[in-house]
């Protein structure tokens, strides 16, 4: 137990490092999830019927392979095929990205579909262009609602994250692993690591529900 303790001490600075790894994975893979998730809502509600196709395929693609697939396909496929040099890292963060794209942008086109279709008439009666009233109107309101799913996706990615040690990303779970293979204390390191990860699962929540808080409406609903 003591020898234990000793070890766990000694790698916990070693596994606070990894978290910060983890974190730039995770906020890296969140923003660019964002940005493309947005554009496929709208283009999902507001498109023609081949965009929405087309985006449907892109949805159920990185919604239906696993995570280590789509790792392993991009790091050692794509980038040797096309002999593009990418880190592990930037791997990382753009797999996890495409798919929390399509993840959010089913979060962002219920959010669309449940605001009044009225809004759009009215702007489009005030002489606003669709793309103005869509930016001006539409996404503020949107953004808003999407909140408490925004807030599930959060920790999901961030426990999708831990699949990056197998490229080799030096994040919390690859480097609690290197240290339990050296010192064989699996259990404290292992259990340190899953700690660590609870602790910025609900330092992320609570962000998020704060934010929630702050940006709400008193009385206004979809």
């Amino acid at each position: 137990m003591t020898e234990s303790l000793i070890v766990l001490y000694g790698a916990l600075p070693y596994l606070l490092r990894g978290s910060l790894v983890t974190i730039a994975v995770v906020a890296g893979a969140m923003m660019l999830g964002l940005v493309l998730g947005i554009h496929l809502a709208v283009g999902q509600v507001y498109g023609g019927r081949w965009l929405r196709r087309v985006i449907g395929v892109y949805v159920w693609f990185f919604r239906g392979v696993p995570l280590l697939v789509l790792l392993f396909l991009f790091y050692f496929g794509l980038c040797s095929l096309l002999q593009i040099n990418l880190s592990a890292f930037t791997v990382s963060v753009i797999v996890l990205g495409l798919i929390s794209s399509a993840y959010q942008s089913q979060i962002f086109r219920g959010a669309i579909m449940s605001l009044p279709q009225g809004q759009l008439k009215a702007a489009r009666a005030l002489g606003m262009s669709d793309g103005k009233a869509i930016a001006l109107i539409i996404l503020p309101q949107t953004l808003r609602l999407s909140i408490p799913g925004w807030s599930n996706e959060y920790s999901i990615v961030l426990k999708d994250s831990a699949v990056a040690y197998a490229l080799g990303v030096m994040e919390m779970m690859a480097r609690a692993h290197f240290v339990a293979s050296r010192t064989y204390e699996h259990l404290p390191l292992y259990f340190a690591a899953g700690f660590l990860f609870m602790i910025l699962t609900y330092l992320g929540t609570k962000g998020l529900r704060i934010l929630e808080e702050k940006v709400r409406i008193p009385g206004y609903s979809a």
